[in-house]
């Protein structure tokens, strides 16, 4: 049924059509809409038999859906940002007792500073916990990737992060096709838990394990991150069979086949890019996008597939591993080892500023030209970056005196030192 809704609402209620029966809700921006409205869901009566608990943290929602799925319930919960990094612990437990446990992540900023706004940074904290990584380009593509998610979670005993853009998808109201309970039935079996905690039967989970046998553990983790290279794509052709669209997937291809330089970014920004790409063919570039949509287990020759025809390769990412530049850009030279393709990383969208089509049409006009940099910030304000180095190296010279500070405060501009007072 075509609705017109928030993403949180939309992801919401397909959550809810896959019959979850733990829900462990603990708010946080910008997620909070999506447990708000699965709980109005479990309220009215329309998700039954399911139990919605209310946490007091964002380690305890995770914890309480590791208990739950453990006991052989299919659970689910969400978070962002810094509740991301509070439940760090359990984001590991979850994986190494091979829980197939569903999560949503609505991407935000970490502080500090505070920064409450969409980038990546959240997801690429977490990227090598063991969790699979799906990331959604619009709302649609984030409704349908929380079904598969719950069957690829559980035909692998493995947990599912999807990942969508804070605000950017979570808040915005989109004409979304919610599917029937009939349909998510038909494509997602009742839940059958490989291992389930019963008093009758006592067991140890996640209990000590020695240096003779912890390499061969994380192995087995590696093992399902390969599986799910061939899960994924198999889930969504059915998926397409079932739904009549197709969704999900390892990555997408977007006027690419020809292109000589080929954008490659994950999430909402695809939808910025491919405007971009159309825009520039009219003006005769060779250009196209890739669209990662796993992140873990990352296609690696599915993606050195999809650009060696390519010149050049732009990847548009919004995180920054400083003294690095680009997460995702690392993943892509990876993909490329054996292909001599140069790779440049524009970081982009931090803290939630904006990605305009202008914008990447200079970093376009730019890499045609052989003069973009390796990696490049994005709407970089550079005079802003001078002027507080400049100051920094003021205070160093200074001293930690009060006089030195006092001297330094007092260069400012007027303006500035109002603030500052």
């Amino acid at each position: 049924m075509l609705k017109q809704i928030e993403g949180s609402a939309a992801v919401a209620q397909a959550v809810a059509l896959c019959r979850p029966e733990v829900v462990c809700a603990y708010p946080i921006t910008p997620q909070t809409h999506i447990v708000e409205s699965v709980g109005e869901l479990v309220k009215s009566g329309e998700l039954k038999n399911c139990e919605y608990i209310n946490v007091e943290s964002e380690f305890a929602a995770l914890s309480v859906a590791i208990g739950a799925s453990a006991a052989g319930a299919r659970a689910y919960t969400a978070t962002a940002s810094q509740g991301l990094l509070f439940m760090a612990e359990a984001v590991y437990n979850a994986s190494g007792l091979g829980l197939p446990i569903v999560m949503t992540l609505g991407n935000r900023a970490i502080g500090a500073p505070i920064n409450i706004w969409n980038d990546h940074t959240d997801a690429m904290s977490m990227k090598d916990a063991g969790w699979i990584q799906l990331f959604a380009e619009t709302n649609q593509e984030a409704a349908d990737l929380h079904i598969q998610a719950f069957r690829l979670a559980e035909e692998l005993s493995c947990p599912v992060m999807v990942c969508m853009d804070g605000f950017i998808l979570t808040h915005a109201y989109e004409r979304v096709d919610i599917p029937t309970q009939k349909e998510v039935d038909a494509f997602l079996p009742p839940y059958e838990p490989v291992q389930v905690l019963d008093p009758a039967d006592p067991y140890s989970i996640g209990a000590m394990v020695g240096p003779e046998a912890f390499t061969e553990v994380r192995y087995l983790a590696h093992r399902k991150q390969m599986q799910a290279l061939d899960l994924i794509p198999q889930i969504g052709t059915i998926f397409k069979e079932v739904f009549g669209r197709a969704s999900g997937g390892l990555l997408h291809s977007y006027r690419a086949e020809d292109a000589e330089t080929i954008f490659v970014a994950m999430g909402s920004v695809n939808g910025t890019i491919k405007e971009v790409v159309d825009a520039e063919r009219e003006t005769g570039s060779s250009v196209g996008s890739v669209s990662i949509c796993s992140f873990r287990p990352f296609p690696l020759e599915e993606l050195k597939n999809a650009l060696q025809s390519a010149k050049r390769v732009v990847v548009i990412e919004k995180s920054l591993a400083p003294g690095l530049g680009g997460v995702l850009a690392s993943n892509v030279r990876m993909a490329l080892r054996e292909v001599p393709l140069p790779v440049q990383t524009v970081i982009a969208g931090l803290g939630g500023r904006a990605i305009t089509m202008i914008g990447i049409s200079e970093v376009l006009r730019a890499a045609e030209s052989g003069s973009l940099p390796d990696v490049t910030f994005l709407g970089l304000e550079q005079a802003v970056i001078d002027r507080e180095i400049a100051r920094s190296a003021e205070m160093r010279h200074a001293g930690p005196t009060a006089e030195g500070i006092l001297k330094a405060i007092q260069n400012r501009p007027a303006a500035e030192r109002s603030r500052a007072s």
